[in-house]
């Protein structure tokens, strides 16, 4: 399946049930002097909007890139923002103009660009001295029995759970190659309260899981069932995350 296709059947479930990014993410960058107050962003992999809702909570002016027509028609419904500028396009060839970007950022994104040619993009739209951040809700795998049986789960019912993880492209090496180690790290953390309509649609959400089509689905469901009766407090499991930003500015 080709990447601008993955998410097709998944963008209700993402829309209400992916991680939002928490607040302290926008304080960050801004004490740090990586956005400034009416900065213009590109969020690159925009998807739903989810990335580009924190920024125009802010009264920034977002330019939504995304090479999946669903997601990005997705975003512009569910934002319903005026400063959101949505372009269905590649993150190696984005279409925006020159030295025209104040500060970008890929959310949840960055493992699925080719990340050289996103490289030689990026430096071609931001402005000289502006900077960017790869961001990932990274969620806790052993922090918790639940959480560990939770990923046991992933991994046994997941299609190719193991070779597109995220946690793949967060390698050293690939970060300083992209960065040329000029870049720092930032940990915050983040959560979920989900009850089990919420927990299958996180489930359903992920391009790496069966969908109701597949063969394995109904027994899917019913493990995700039991785990989540094993597991509940008060209704609820808790799906715990770290909030990853690596950021800087490109050699």
């Amino acid at each position: 399946m080709k990447v601008e296709e993955r998410f097709s059947n998944r963008v209700d479930n993402y829309i209400k049930y992916r991680p939002h990014y928490p607040e302290g993410v926008y304080s960050f960058l801004l004490s740090e002097k990586l956005i400034f107050p009416g900065a213009l962003i590109a969020d690159i992999g925009c998807g739903t909007g989810i990335s580009s809702e924190l920024f125009l909570n802010h009264k920034h002016k977002v330019i939504g890139v995304d090479p999946n027509n669903n997601m990005v028609q997705a975003a512009v419904t569910y934002l319903n923002d005026v400063n959101f500028v949505p372009i269905v396009a590649a993150a190696e060839n984005t279409t925006l103009q020159n030295h025209s970007i104040d500060f970008i950022i890929c959310a949840q994104a960055f493992h699925w660009f080719d990340k050289e040619k996103a490289r030689i993009e990026f430096t071609r739209i931001l402005k000289p001295e502006s900077k960017l951040a790869l961001v990932w809700n990274d969620r806790q795998t052993n922090t918790s029995d639940f959480l560990k049986v939770y990923e046991d789960f992933l991994q046994m019912f997941g299609t190719d759970y193991k070779e597109v993880n995220h946690k793949n492209t967060q390698d050293k090496k690939i970060i300083d190659s992209f960065f040329g180690k000029n870049y720092n790290q930032k940990l915050i953390y983040n959560f979920q309260d989900l009850d089990f309509d919420g927990l299958r649609g996180r489930v359903l959400s992920s391009s790496y899981m069966p969908d109701e089509t597949h063969a394995d689905y109904e027994y899917m469901i019913y493990c995700l069932k039991k785990i989540f009766q094993r597991y509940q407090q008060n209704g609820t499991v808790k799906l715990e995350y770290d909030t990853k930003i690596y950021y800087g500015q490109l050699d």
